[in-house]
């Protein structure tokens, strides 16, 4: 079985055909999907999804692209809703171009970070471009406290290694199965198992050979066993091992 940490599930090109992506991904043997959030306008579909569905676990937050929104009245919101959530996310920087100030972006970060904590909640974290002021800030918010994931992480190796020192978990999705990709091998293979989780991003980043079609958690097993080609191991022991890191994570029981 296989934790799918990262999955959109609220996304209108997922959501329209749920009962479908949801037999194939149990089909494939996905047996947990966590739906992260990204804005506080989908926060109740994921909650609801997670009510009505076994095996679908929601997390709350307001990406760095969002940030904007995360007033007054979304922070008090999210508190109230970290009470049912796995993980409070995601959130970050993301310093490619678009209309979000990048202070904002930090502010709106920090106060996450500060209810993830008080609420004693691990965090799913997004960065593009910005790891030098993400590790920053995560270190002056003490997310050491509650632990968390660089989603679809991209970075270096050693960035990597700085992160897992932070007790940040690296989380591998369909990138590492393109021809062209350097730093995703990279880390796969350098980052011991014991610190690596799973992911789609659907329905972004699809995997190979499903590239042109929209990514969804069925496709995670071919995720799954390049990451065990890289590291020249079973995928069944793959799966074991990352499965046992989301448990651990998200504080979710075994399969």
């Amino acid at each position: 079985m296989l934790t799918d940490t990262h999955c959109h599930l609220d996304d209108p090109i997922l959501s329209s055909r749920l009962g479908e992506v949801m037999a194939a991904a149990r089909q494939a043997r996905i047996g947990r999907i966590i739906v992260p959030g990204v804005a506080p306008g989908g926060w109740e579909r994921i909650a609801s999804l997670a009510r009505e569905h076994e095996g679908i676990f929601p997390a709350f937050g307001i990406h760095p692209q969002a940030a904007d929104q995360a007033n007054d009245d979304a922070l008090a919101r999210l508190t109230i809703l970290a009470n049912s959530a796995v993980a409070l996310g995601e959130i970050g920087l993301d310093h490619l171009p678009h209309h979000v100030p990048r202070s904002t972006q930090e502010t709106a970060l920090r106060e996450q970070l500060r209810i993830a904590v008080a609420a004693g909640l691990p965090v799913i974290i997004h960065c593009r471009r910005a790891f030098e002021p993400l590790l920053r800030i995560l270190r002056e918010e003490g997310v050491s406290r509650v632990g968390g994931v660089m989603h679809a992480f991209s970075g270096s190796v050693e960035i990597a290694r700085e992160c897992i020192r932070l007790g940040l978990f690296i989380s591998v999705a369909g990138t590492v199965t393109y021809r062209n990709a350097v730093r995703p091998v990279a880390v796969a293979r350098e980052i011991p198992l014991e610190h690596l989780l799973l992911e789609t991003d659907a329905p972004d980043m699809t995997p190979e050979p499903f590239r042109g079609n929209h990514n969804e958690p069925a496709f995670l097993p071919v995720t799954a066993h390049r990451l065990a080609e890289l590291k020249g191991i079973a995928a069944a022991h793959v799966a074991l091992i990352t499965d046992s890191n989301a448990a651990r994570l998200f504080r979710l029981s075994a399969l």
